[in-house]
């Protein structure tokens, strides 16, 4: 008697959106990853081909869901912008350029060994790790430029800072936060709170801009009605005569 054979049909591979993971350890990594996601995103805003992400998950082998990686923040140049729920690297054919880990007791030992290598042989060109609290990495920002396959250490500034020629930003650990300058300009970009504190004065300014204007106009109005009244009374004076 033959053995039957059993025809499956295509099974569809899944690529999960989450890992189950918080998103950070702390309130100072969560605002630190917001904060730098959005100055970052702003940064390139009119740039149509830079892609901005942070804690989604990053699938680099087909076919394999559990090659995967979900880095705090990382840049891609020449994809496109656009909300994705993953990122698939044989299908956006990009590795990022720049990617940002926010070390932490949880992680520390994995940003500076799995990570970093996976990083590297993903031809990641650059990769800063920073600790915040100054707790696990002395310095508390370190940073990797790719050489030949294997990353070498960036040195610092004189002022402790550190350049990413890839972003065309300068970055120093500052108050619990890591700050990003622009360096053709030296200026800061915004934290998110800063961003937001900006707006609210910038509507509070056109407001009363706006309202000047109006008192201006209203008075201009009362003025010119007050010119017409007395050229009616002079005009009805020299009738009488």
């Amino acid at each position: 008697m033959a053995t039957p054979t059993l025809d499956f049909p295509h099974l569809k591979i899944e690529y999960p959106e989450s890992d189950g993971k918080p998103m950070a350890e702390t309130d100072v990594h969560r605002k630190l990853l917001m904060d730098i996601i959005a100055a970052l995103t702003y940064f390139f805003r009119n740039v149509i081909d830079v892609y901005v992400a942070g804690n989604l998950l990053f699938y680099y082998e087909e076919g394999v869901p559990s090659s995967a990686m979900a880095p705090d923040v990382f840049v891609v140049k020449g994809a496109m912008k656009g909300n994705r729920r993953t990122y698939k690297l044989w299908e956006e054919k990009r590795a990022p350029c720049t990617v940002f880990e926010f070390t932490s007791r949880s992680t520390r030992l994995e940003d500076m060994g799995v990570k970093r290598e996976l990083y590297a042989m993903l031809g990641v060109k650059e990769y800063f790790i920073c600790d915040p609290l100054a707790e696990y990495l002395t310095p508390p920002l370190q940073g990797f430029v790719l050489e030949r396959g294997d990353y070498v250490r960036l040195k610092p500034e004189g002022d402790g800072a550190l350049l990413s020629h890839e972003l065309g930003l300068k970055m120093i650990v500052e108050n619990e936060t890591l700050r990003l300058i622009d360096m053709k300009t030296g200026e800061k970009l915004l934290t998110f709170a800063e961003a937001q504190d900006k707006a609210q004065r910038e509507t509070k300014a056109r407001k009363v801009e706006a309202e000047a204007r109006k008192v201006e106009t209203e008075a201009r109005k009362k003025a010119e009605a007050e010119v017409e009244k007395l050229r009616a009374e002079l005009a009805k004076l020299r009738g009488e005569k």
